[in-house]
C-alpha cells in the first residue's frame, strides 16, 4: 500500500521523509519586507514569502524557509519587494464607477441641488452602455493604480461594467439599480428587478462578477418593489445594497410625508437582515444602532464625499462598539473627487475622533479592516477576499514604504493609514493576475483610455453647456 501511495503522489518513500520536505513550485512567489495579513488584526509578518498556486495563496512562510523549500525555477521567477508592504487588495465598498467621467463637474454644491441642477441632467442627456463602459474602465484604471482589487458599484448598464470587470481582471459587486421611475436602462421598477435577476443568472458562477440589487433609496424607491427585491434576494442568494438615511433633510422629510423614518420602513417590509448593505447612515439613533446591529446589516461609510456634500456624520465608533460591520468606500467621483482608498482611509480615522471626541476612536488597524476585510464581509465575499489568509484568492497590493514620507518607520499599519499615498502603490495582483507592475497597467492600455477620456470629456462639456 506505500509503494501504490507513493507512486500516485509521484514521491519517494525517501522524499516522504520529515527530513527532506519536497520542493514548492507555485505559480508565483513574492517575497516582502512586510506583510500585513489583516487577519488576525495589527499582525505584521516581517521577511516573508506569500506563494500562490491556482490564483489562491497556498503558502504564507518566512522568507528563508521558503527559499529553501522553492524549487530554483520558482525562486528564479519569484518578485521581489524589499522595501515594501503587501497588503491585502483594497475593496472599495461603495462607489458610482462610470460617474469618473463627471469628476468635478458639478463641485462646490449642496447635494440637492448637485443631483438636481447637475447630476441628473447630464446622466438624462448621456448615460448610456458606452458612457458606462468608459467610465468604468477610466475608474478601473485609477482603483488599480490606488491598489484596490475589488469594489462595489451601483450604476446603470451594469452589463457594461461587467465586461470592463472581466477585462481588466479585478473583482466586482455590481448592485444593478432599482427606482421607480424610467431611465435608459429600465422603463419601471419591474423591469429593473426583472434584469437584475437575469444577470445574477448569467454570473452566478463567476469568481470576479457578483450581483446584487441596488434599490437607490427608500425615497426612490416604493413599498411594492422593496418587498418584491426582499422576497428575492432571499429566493436567490443576493445582497441589497441602498443609500440609506444619507442625510438628516432624507430622514426629516420622510418622517414628514409619512410618519416613518426611512429605517423603520424598511423594517417593516422585511428589508434589515445581514443581506442588507447600508450606504451612509448619517442620521442614526441610538434605537436605531441597535437595531442595525441585532439584524446583522452592514453599513458603508464614504466620509470625503459626506464632508464634501456635507451629508452629515456617521458615527463609526458607535457602530463598531455596537459590533456592526462598517466598511468604507469613496461613493463616485462626481462627489469626491478621487477613488483613492488610503486617502479614504485616512480620513475615516481622522473624523472618527473628531466625531466621537475620543483620540482612540478607529485606530490604524480597525481603518485597515475597514478598507479590506470589512469590506469583503459586507459585499459576502468574506471567505473569498479581504485579508492574507491560505485558500484566498490572491488579491493584494504592494505599497513601496521607501518613500521620503514613509521615514522613519515605526509602525508600519500606522504608516498605512496615516502617511502613504496612492502613488506609492507599486504592484497589484488580482487571483495571482498582475494588474500592475512597477507602476505600469497590465489589464488598460493607459494610452487608448486618455483618448477615450478626453472624447468624453468633450461630450460632457457640450452637454453641460446646453443644460
Amino acid at each position: 500500500m506505500t509503494g501504490y501511495n507513493a507512486i500516485i503522489f509521484g514521491e519517494s518513500a525517501a522524499d516522504m521523509t520529515p527530513s527532506t520536505p519536497s520542493k514548492l513550485s507555485p505559480d508565483l512567489a513574492l517575497f516582502a519586507r512586510w506583510v500585513v495579513p489583516v487577519a488576525p488584526a495589527q499582525q505584521v509578518l516581517e521577511d516573508h514569502a506569500v506563494l500562490i498556486n491556482g490564483g489562491r495563496i497556498s503558502h504564507i512562510l518566512p522568507a528563508t524557509e521558503a527559499e529553501a523549500r522553492l524549487s530554483s525555477e520558482a525562486l528564479e521567477s519569484a518578485v521581489h519587494l524589499r522595501h515594501h508592504a503587501l497588503i491585502p487588495g483594497l475593496v472599495n465598498a461603495h462607489g458610482h464607477a462610470a460617474m469618473s467621467l463627471l469628476r468635478g463637474i458639478g463641485d462646490d454644491m449642496p447635494l440637492k441641488a448637485w443631483l438636481e441642477e447637475k447630476i441628473w441632467p447630464l446622466e438624462g442627456k448621456l448615460v448610456d452602455a458606452e458612457f458606462v463602459e468608459a467610465g468604468t474602465r477610466l475608474a478601473a484604471a485609477e482603483m488599480i493604480l490606488s491598489g484596490t482589487t475589488c469594489f462595489s458599484d451601483n450604476y446603470f448598464f451594469p452589463e457594461s461594467a461587467a465586461r470592463v470587470v472581466t477585462e481588466t481582471k479585478l473583482r466586482a459587486q455590481l448592485a444593478c439599480p432599482v427606482i421607480d421611475f424610467p431611465t435608459p436602462w429600465a422603463r419601471d421598477a419591474d423591469e429593473y428587478i426583472e434584469k437584475t435577476t437575469q444577470l445574477s443568472d448569467q454570473y452566478r458562477h463567476d469568481e470576479r462578477i457578483h450581483i446584487a440589487f441596488g434599490p437607490h433609496s427608500p425615497y426612490s424607491v416604493s413599498d411594492a418593489p422593496l418587498m418584491k427585491i426582499a422576497a428575492l434576494a432571499e429566493e436567490l442568494d443576493l445582497p441589497i445594497h441602498m443609500h440609506v438615511h444619507e442625510t438628516q433633510a432624507e430622514v426629516d422629510a420622510a418622517q414628514q410625508d409619512t410618519g416613518e423614518r426611512p429605517l423603520a420602513r424598511l423594517t417593516r417590509l422585511g428589508l434589515l437582515s445581514p443581506r442588507l448593505f447600508c450606504t451612509h447612515m448619517t442620521a442614526l439613533t441610538e434605537a436605531e444602532i441597535a437595531q442595525i446591529a441585532s439584524s446583522g446589516t452592514h453599513v458603508a461609510h464614504c466620509p470625503e464625499s459626506n464632508l464634501k456634500l456635507v451629508s452629515g456624520f456617521c458615527e463609526v465608533d458607535k457602530l463598531q462598539r455596537a459590533g456592526i460591520n462598517v466598511a468604507l468606500g469613496t461613493d463616485g467621483c462626481a462627489s469626491n473627487n478621487d477613488l483613492d482608498m488610503f486617502s479614504e482611509m485616512r480620513t475615516a480615522a481622522q473624523l472618527a475622533k473628531a466625531v466621537a471626541g475620543d483620540a482612540t476612536a478607529l485606530p490604524a488597524h480597525a481603518a485597515l479592516a475597514m478598507a479590506t476585510i470589512n469590506g469583503a464581509r459586507a459585499l459576502g465575499l468574506e471567505s473569498e477576499i479581504g485579508s492574507i489568509e491560505i485558500g484566498k484568492f490572491a488579491d493584494l497590493a504592494a505599497i513601496d514604504l521607501s518613500s521620503i514620507n514613509s521615514q522613519p518607520l515605526y509602525d508600519v499599519i500606522s504608516h498605512l493609514v496615516y502617511s502613504t499615498q496612492a502613488s506609492q502603490v507599486s504592484d497589484v495582483w488580482s487571483g495571482g493576475h498582475a494588474l500592475l507592475r512597477a507602476g505600469e497597467l497590465q489589464t488598460i492600455d493607459r494610452a487608448a483610455l486618455l483618448k477615450t477620456t478626453q472624447i468624453w470629456q468633450q461630450r460632457v462639456l457640450e452637454a453641460s453647456a446646453n443644460a
